[in-house]
């Protein structure tokens, strides 16, 4: 089972879902506004992604911080803002046999799904 994990209104979310269908993978998506975030799940996709990679630094949300919050940024504080904004969690994050993938690139989706 594949599991997309995002914001629907996201641009590269919906090129990634775009290439899932079109390519008949099966998949669900994760909202995070509707279907909510976890901790554990926040510290799964740090163990698996590194935090400072699953952390959206392009993003208006986290350029919204004070330059005191970027500054002072470690896993502990990045959780608890992920927790409390996930729009900050850069998007998406699939999980596919058990192997976590970060973003959307045509490529790594082709070589990830044998497409």
């Amino acid at each position: 089972m594949t599991i997309m994990y995002g914001i629907p209104n996201c641009d590269t979310i919906k090129k990634a879902k775009k290439y899932l269908n079109d390519n008949n993978v099966e998949f669900t998506f994760h909202d995070y506004r509707k279907d909510g975030i976890s901790a554990d799940l926040i510290e799964q996709f740090f163990a698996q992604l590194g935090w400072e990679n699953v952390l959206n630094k392009r993003g208006t949300t986290y350029r919204a911080l004070t330059d005191e919050q970027k500054s002072t940024l470690d896993e502990n504080s990045a959780k608890q803002h992920l927790l409390d904004s996930p729009a900050m969690i850069k998007r998406p994050i699939i999980i596919h046999k058990e192997h976590y993938y970060l973003g959307f690139k045509a490529a790594q989706y082709d070589e990830i799904f044998g497409a």
